[in-house]
């Protein structure tokens, strides 16, 4: 398409054709990258999709997604549009939402970013509370792996819960809790580690979220010169338990995971130094002052309060 003829398109945007529907389906094929995962991440049938993408098309006069090989690829003009599309979303639902905030009238996706264990520990309790008091929410749990600031800023979630803030002057962060790590172990199959020479000498099994980035603590320990034989990695805590049952190797984890995935294995404290872990809620700066953001925060320190009674914020 000619410049000329670009500009002409957008000088005929009919800008009241546009609804949540249409903005909610641009940004689904956008960030998905296929006609059938978003028709699966809306609900939808692939055929409502299309249908609505040519509606989306005629409307700006582009045509958004072209074919690549077997996939689609965005337009420029569809790229562009997907900032502009979340903050459209984002005040229509504050218009909706009015000055009271009533969580029982609340319709969305939230999508919450975090990785297996404070997945486990905090996310079902505050599932069990949307199902009770905002039946309108679907509740989306993604990986946060090592979060980037794009994570939020781009709307691909509405909070983020780690261990490390990434870092950016629009992005928020309130410090939940603070866990220390345990040493877990078959106690059908050894006896716990009584020194730090027993801690060495063994076997251990350990976590790794991407192929180059181990837990923050295998690398600190590393550092000092503290050095153990890694025998397993796995890319989550919740995998631990099955190379650890009927083994003598140990693996090293967050206290808390006593109470979730790790719960079937003993754990003693580490004979090592070690240091705490921190736990974040993070979210971008959009939401700070959002009625329904904040709900949602308070319910999670709710849920949080319950979990951990004492340390709890």
């Amino acid at each position: 398409m000619k410049p000329q003829n670009i500009i002409e398109c957008m000088s005929n945007f009919d800008g009241s054709a546009l609804d949540g529907h249409l903005l909610k389906l641009l940004l689904a094929v956008l960030e998905t990258g296929s006609i059938t995962a978003a028709a699966d991440r809306l609900g939808v049938t692939q055929s409502a999709v299309s249908h609505l993408l040519d509606k989306l098309r005629a409307i700006t006069g582009d045509p958004l997604f072209v074919k690549r090989g077997r996939g689609i690829v965005p337009t420029a003009r569809a790229e562009a549009m997907a900032q502009p599309a979340r903050d459209m979303l984002h005040q229509m639902q504050r218009f909706a939402q009015g000055a009271e905030f009533d969580p029982s009238a609340w319709q969305t996706e939230l999508t919450i970013a975090a990785n297996d264990f404070q997945r486990d520990l905090l996310l079902p309790a505050l599932a069990a509370r949307l199902r009770t008091a905002a039946l309108g929410v679907t509740l989306r749990i993604v990986p946060s792996g090592a979060p980037s600031a794009e994570l939020l800023r781009s709307d691909a979630c509405q909070l983020v819960i780690s261990p490390r803030p990434p870092e950016g002057t629009d992005i928020v962060q309130k410090r939940l809790f603070e866990d220390q790590y345990r040493v877990f172990y078959d106690p059908a199959v050894r006896s716990a580690p009584a020194s730090e020479a027993e801690y060495l000498a063994a076997d251990h099994a350990t976590v790794a979220y991407e192929a180059h980035r181990g837990l923050e603590l295998d690398r600190q320990l590393e550092a000092r010169g503290v050095r153990r034989r890694l025998v397993v990695r796995v890319p989550g805590f919740a995998a631990l338990p099955a190379f650890v049952r009927g083994t003598s190797l140990l693996t090293t984890a967050p206290s808390l995971m006593g109470r979730t995935a790790l719960a079937a294995l003993a754990g003693v404290p580490v004979p090592v130094a070690c240091p705490s872990l921190p736990m974040y809620l993070i979210w971008h700066v959009r939401y700070q002052q959002d009625a329904a953001h904040r709900w949602l925060r308070a319910q999670l320190q709710d849920v949080l309060a319950a979990v951990l009674p004492v340390e709890g914020a």
